[in-house]
């Protein structure tokens, strides 16, 4: 766990004492598929800091209609917009495969608010990244076709500030891609295998390695874009 916290870009704006304070106040926790590390209404206990595995984010109508807006893999922090309100998960964040996690309890978070002007520095870089995605996202769900909203949903995952240990390779499944970008399982593949053929990413056996991020980010369709086939890409990062 310690390891995990110290490589992450938030623990190089602490002092040696508030990191150490932070370690041992941590901890470790494990979730399972289809179970909740936070449910809509419920207080805030941490912040929230993925090591491996995969959640989704959603948003459920009063009739019981779900709505996934993003996701989180390893390397993503989430939950400082919540305790920065200090007040109630306006989500559910639910694991889709098995997942560990570590949570900064939510008296360490708000010591570090108080106390550090380096870490609300890098709470502000954080905010304005999620920022960026979240409109992003209103964007591809109300103006692109479901192609285009895989590719930009997995071009999301790969946001420099947000997954900062993002390589070119994602561990995901069909269902799971399907999940996080609001298809089947079955539209998500079709979806995949036609940005393979644009020749922005390759499926792989259990995951998707994306070759053109630049074109992943504003991928808006086979017709729009005019691709059918290109020569890949050397991957690029970018940021929001």
């Amino acid at each position: 766990m310690q390891e995990t916290i110290r490589a992450s870009l938030w623990a190089e704006t602490l002092t040696p004492k508030e990191l150490a304070q932070v370690c041992a106040e941590s901890y470790e926790l494990h979730v399972s598929p289809g179970a909740h590390v936070a449910q809509a209404g419920d207080q805030a206990k941490g912040w929230y800091g993925v090591v491996d595995g995969v959640l989704i984010m959603t948003v459920c109508s009063p009739d019981g209609k779900e709505s996934t807006f993003t996701g989180a893999r390893s390397g993503a922090w989430f939950g400082e917009g919540t305790l920065l309100k200090d007040g109630p998960w306006q989500y559910n964040s639910t694991a889709i495969r098995d997942s560990n996690l570590i949570c900064v309890p939510r008296d360490t978070f708000r010591r570090l608010v108080q106390t550090s002007l380096p870490f609300n520095h890098f709470l502000l870089s954080q905010l304005n990244a999620r920022l960026g995605l979240f409109v992003s996202l209103v964007e591809y769900d109300r103006l692109l076709g479901p192609d285009a909203r895989v590719a930009r949903c997995l071009a999301a995952l790969f946001n420099a500030d947000l997954y900062p240990q993002a390589g070119c390779f994602i561990e995901l499944g069909q269902e799971e891609i399907g999940h996080l970008s609001g298809l089947s399982r079955q539209r998500a593949n079709e979806a995949l295998h036609e940005l393979e053929r644009a020749g922005l990413l390759r499926v792989e056996f259990g995951g998707v390695t994306v070759l053109d991020l630049p074109g992943m980010r504003t991928y808006s369709g086979a017709a729009a874009s005019g691709r059918k086939s290109r020569t890949p890409q050397k991957l690029e990062t970018l940021t929001d």
